[in-house]
């Protein structure tokens, strides 16, 4: 209970670590302005500021101290932050004394300049902790190193078969979406993943990852929770990992979660063989607007929402500060009547569906036309035939539309031509032949029309020529 208690207090500190540092420089910057004659009466409010910055250091000192208890970070990092702002608080006190008392032993202006140096060096410790120790310089990474496309988030495999299922598929999902808390600068719950050792070993809760029994997993299940569940993670005000990340790490564990097998070597069901082939493709993050409506529409039906979320379906707002939903069956795989029902409950306030992976039917469709405010349907690797395409021709804010892995055929998707906002069209591994996708390019002129078959080239540098020595 006290230790409860502690740590809760120990939480104030990111909110109380930034009075110090305005305080203080407030008053070095009037003690420094007061030296000019026409300032000088600035300089008696001086000793007032700097002993409310003092005091406002000790008690981050002691806030900071109480958080670092959970043992959540990086101990070295850690030690020597904790050094540093205490060294603020007593070089800074010294400072008072001697602005108090003009006659104490030491240079005021060396210790004004030390008491500036230290603030800046334990923020720029603090940030390294709570950010990364390359906060300050990922930035210019990006604009001046290698690696200067913004858009790509992982490096796409040139032949994802022969690649390291950990190492080039699996440690890129953690790396992107888990390092941050869980990494070399900061270990929340006392869990490190970026070492396949300690990854394997768990945090304070336990082991995370359970070999071959994804469903027993914590991490799935951490990662298959409602986004505003407060054990769902990443936090949802971090970034989230996409479906098809989850689906391979569930695979990952399904397999026994090893370390050093290659892709090819592990058993791949079609679904994980379409998402492993997806990685051969750049995977570019899109600049456009999340196309979320400017004007104000009332809440939803929560007895309606909290239906769906006791059935397994994921439901949540698109935004903080506005009512727009989206809604995910990436859990709830059957479609029946009882579940379509709650749809048009909440049809103005829904502007995303996904439903890929579903047993939707054709018959189904009739109901997903009714949602007029929608913006965004997913409906990959479906049964969806062209009959049920002919039931969305109503959806006239529709900008994203997935038919990946269905029925659909050219004839179908003509349908769709009066849809003048739709601006991605997702078509591969559907019954349209290859001699129709000059004539929908044509049909659907600003429409962004995805046909698949990614294939990324091996270059001549990707390839190692080893010859045989001669011997005479």
């Amino acid at each position: 209970m006290l230790l409860s208690v502690l740590e809760f207090i120990g939480h104030f500190h990111p909110l109380l670590v930034h009075l110090p540092i305005g305080i203080l420089l407030t008053g070095l910057f009037l003690q420094w302005l007061s030296r000019k004659e026409k300032y000088k009466i600035l300089y008696p409010a001086v000793p007032v500021i700097l002993l409310c910055g003092v005091i406002a250091a000790l008690v981050s000192c002691l806030t900071g101290w109480l958080l670092s208890i959970s043992d959540d970070y990086d101990k070295t990092l850690l030690g020597w932050h904790q050094w540093m702002g205490i060294s603020v608080a007593f070089s800074s006190l010294l400072l008072y004394v001697k602005v108090r008392n003009p006659g104490a032993p030491y240079n005021e202006k060396i210790l004004a300049g030390l008491v500036l140096g230290l603030i800046f060096i334990t923020g720029h410790l603090g940030g390294s902790l709570t950010h990364g120790s390359d906060y300050l310089t990922k930035p210019l990474a990006d604009v001046f190193g290698k690696d200067s496309v913004p858009n790509t988030v992982i490096r796409p495999l040139a032949n994802v078969q022969e690649a390291d299922v950990y190492h080039d598929v699996v440690r890129p999902i953690l790396q992107t979406r888990c390092y941050g808390c869980h990494g070399a600068n900061k270990q929340k719950g006392k869990l490190r993943m970026d070492d396949s050792v300690l990854l394997m070993k768990g945090g304070k809760d336990g082991k995370i990852i359970e070999r071959g029994k994804p469903e027993e997993s914590d991490m799935i299940k951490r990662l298959l929770l409602p986004v505003d569940n407060e054990d769902h993670m990443p936090p949802k005000e971090k970034p989230q990992p996409s479906e098809s990340q989850i689906a391979l790490l569930q695979w990952w564990i399904a397999q026994g979660a090893e370390f050093g097998e290659k892709v090819k070597d592990i058993s791949q069901p079609e679904k994980i063989g379409r998402l492993l082939l997806a990685l051969q493709k750049p995977i570019i993050t899109e600049k456009a607007a999340m196309d979320i409506p400017d004007n104000v529409v009332e809440k939803a039906d929560g007895s309606v929402i909290e239906q769906m979320k006791q059935r397994g379906i994921t439901v949540q707002p698109l935004a903080q500060n506005n009512n727009w939903l989206s809604v995910n069956f990436v859990t709830d795989k059957n479609v029946n009547a009882e579940v379509l029902q709650w749809l048009p409950a909440i049809k103005k306030q829904l502007i995303w569906l996904k439903m890929g992976d579903t047993d939707i039917s054709d018959s189904s469709m009739r109901v997903i036309g009714q949602l007029g405010n929608l913006r965004w349907l997913s409906l990959e690797n479906t049964n969806i035939t062209d009959k049920g395409i002919e039931s969305i021709q109503s959806l006239q804010h529709l900008r994203y539309l997935n038919l990946v892995g269905t029925k659909v055929t050219t004839k179908g998707i003509m349908q769709l031509k009066e849809l003048k906002f739709l601006h991605s069209l997702y078509l591969y591994r559907t019954n349209i032949s290859k001699p129709d996708w000059p004539e929908l390019q044509k049909a659907f002129p600003k429409t962004r029309i995805d046909s698949g078959g990614y294939l990324v080239p091996l270059l001549p540098t990707d390839t190692v020529i080893v010859k045989v020595k001669k011997e005479y």
